[in-house]
């Protein structure tokens, strides 16, 4: 056959000439994705799913990728791959409350319950396993405390709630800003009018709401935009704003932009992730919410989060409105509240406040069969994650009964005062003390060690992910800033002890998503976060890529773990675009008592083009 032209080979040549370029073609766009530019383009748009390659077959590195996300086995020279970058349309996406996910997986959920509001997670392969990214010409915040006042539109680019409330003074565009004016739905006129008109209504000294330090934690239900709440910090009362990824599915967004607390959620089936008689004061503004349905089992789940004694503040049609159906809904409201021992306080205009009893007397007056009926006593009103409502009162607790109250000290005394509630977790009062100490001590070694990075205003909304007894957020008092205290679903609830000493926070389960947007928090504590996810078996890839979609860029990390959690997590920084600001091993006066913890804090830069870094502040 020799001097035969052979097509066959010809073509055999061809084909695999072509094959290897497309080979190094991918090699090209794969490698170029991972290149750290000054331009977000630069990152590429690639995007895949955990456990999976970009092609979509198996894994392509044979379960390597798992062995390195164990914090025990990264050796020196395992090189993590690079994240690639969400597409554009990503950018707001919050994991748990994906709307496009619940259609992909069609789930049947009761809309007229407000089911698909609620947390509904992705399984491991649809969850993304990508990088964030900002909308285009974001900026650094604007700085508390004039972000109360004004945000970037370029952050948040949505300007329709502007038009849809243009009549209520919720915000305003103006050039390349949004305005808050401090208006709502039923106060045009401002927030801080109203917040005096109901300090008023309820005889408080001064028109002072805080009432001599007797109220300082509030649940705004359908918030807006967090005006309420945004007004109340002035006199010394903080509130957890809560709506939903609703219509107006940005307003969360604008309030965290701003700097006040907030948090996504929605009355619907299960119970907010909050323990019982957390807040003194519940409000409701307008806030479209069906009071009556499923035997006012939305207004049983507000009464479990009342302290003894605490208010709901309700402005509404119902409340003063004269046509039949408001009418209707008034006198079947009024009859459900009598029966749950709530009285009126006060009721003037278009507000009604009703109060809850201070003890069980009135529950126990009540006659036989009446409805609500009192819950059954192997419910547990502080088991909250996950779990559904029930339309039944919680009674007191023998003490609260005794005490005919909370027995909490004024704020600020209730701070450093050991809760009432202690006893509930077999803790004494001395080791309260020595928490709050030491935790003072460490707050105050982070601040040394992020001093050369911040300024007295760097920082506004922090999140301590494993907050225990909420010491850290109690050594912050004294900062310009807010701490949402997260405590672990599976661990003990001590997030009721946190409220008690008159700070805020949520229970939450660190193998999943947040319920807030992306680039939301100026800084993240993790105490042993990532040691505790190991033992459940979660990725700590996964919660890396979480907390940089929560974190602000130029935001920072503080990791308090032990040496391997740190080894590991320095493997990522270059994939995150992170960078390294301090590490110690001797982060507090006490550090004998840490054993091997390590404290380790790293930055989020900005990956935009140089134009979009402008920090006009």
């Amino acid at each position: 056959m020799r001097g035969r032209p052979d097509g066959g080979q010809k073509k055999r040549l061809i084909t695999s000439v072509f094959v290897v370029a497309i080979f190094i073609g991918f090699l090209y766009a794969y490698c170029g994705s991972s290149n750290r530019g000054s331009s977000a383009l630069e990152y590429g748009k690639s995007l895949r799913k955990l456990g999976s390659s970009y092609l979509g077959g198996e894994d392509d590195n044979d379960g390597k990728q798992d062995e390195a996300s164990k914090f025990g086995d990264v050796e020196d020279d395992v090189v993590p791959k690079s994240f690639p970058v969400c597409d554009d349309r990503h950018s707001e996406l919050i994991p748990c409350l994906d709307r496009n996910l619940i259609y992909q997986m069609r789930l049947k959920l009761d809309l007229s319950l407000m089911e698909h509001y609620e947390r509904h997670c992705p399984p491991p392969e649809r969850r993304f396993n990508c990088l964030i990214p900002p909308p285009s010409g974001y900026k650094v915040p604007i700085k508390w405390p004039k972000s109360r006042d004004e945000v970037w539109k370029a952050n948040i680019p949505h300007t329709h709630l502007a038009h849809e409330k243009s009549d209520q003074n919720w915000m305003v565009v103006k050039g390349e800003k949004i305005i808050f004016p401090g208006g709502g739905t039923h106060f045009h006129y401002g927030a801080d009018k109203y917040i005096a008109s109901i300090a008023n209504m309820l005889n408080f000294s001064n028109d002072n709401i805080n009432n001599e330090g007797r109220l300082r934690t509030v649940l705004d239900v359908g918030c807006g935009v967090a005006s309420f709440g945004a007004y109340l910090l002035s006199s010394d009362v903080i509130t957890m704003s809560l709506a939903p990824n609703d219509v107006h599915q940005n307003q969360i967004q604008f309030a965290l932009e701003r700097g006040i607390p907030a948090y996504l959620g929605v009355l619907g089936t299960k119970r907010l992730p909050y323990p019982s008689r957390s807040f003194e004061l519940a409000h409701c503004s307008r806030c479209r919410i069906d009071w009556l349905q499923r035997d006012g089992i939305l207004l049983l789940e507000l009464d479990r989060l009342l302290r003894p004694g605490g208010y709901f503040a309700y402005s509404s049609p119902e409340a003063y409105a004269q046509d039949e159906e408001d009418l209707r809904i008034w006198k079947e409201m009024s009859a459900l509240v009598e029966r749950m021992c709530w009285r009126i306080a006060a009721k003037r205009n278009q507000t009604v406040v009703w109060q809850k009893p201070l003890n069980n007397d009135c529950y126990m007056a009540r006659a036989p069969g009446t409805l609500p009926p009192l819950c059954h006593s192997d419910d547990d009103p502080d088991a909250v994650y996950g779990v559904q409502m029930e339309a039944c009162i919680t009674p007191y607790s023998d003490h609260d009964q005794k005490a005919r109250g909370s027995g909490l000290a004024p704020w600020p005394a209730r701070l450093t005062a050991p809760s009432p509630r202690l006893a509930d977790f077999g803790y004494s009062s001395e080791m309260f003390e020595k928490d709050t100490e030491s935790w003072r001590n460490r707050v105050d070694s982070y601040w040394n060690l992020l001093s050369p990075k911040i300024q007295s205003n760097s920082l506004r909304n922090l999140m301590d992910m494993k907050a225990h007894l909420g010491s850290f957020a109690a050594a912050l008092k004294e900062k310009d800033v807010w701490v949402m205290s997260v405590v672990p679903e599976d661990g003990p609830n001590t997030l009721k002890l946190i409220y008690d000493r008159g700070l805020i926070g949520s229970i939450h389960n660190w193998c999943e998503a947040y319920s807030t947007y992306p680039r939301t928090y100026d800084l993240l504590h993790a105490w042993t976060v990532f040691s505790d996810i190991e033992k459940r078996g979660c990725s700590g890839e996964d919660l890396l890529l979480e907390m940089d979609r929560i974190l602000r860029p130029t935001g920072f990390v503080i990791i308090r773990d032990k040496q391997s959690v740190v080894d590991f997590v320095k493997k990522y920084l270059r994939a995150l675009n992170w960078e390294s600001v301090a590490t110690t091993a001797d982060a507090s006066s006490d550090s004998d008592q840490d054993g091997d913890e390590v404290v380790f804090i790293v930055q989020k830069k900005i990956w935009l083009t140089s134009e979009s870094l402008r920090d006009t502040e």
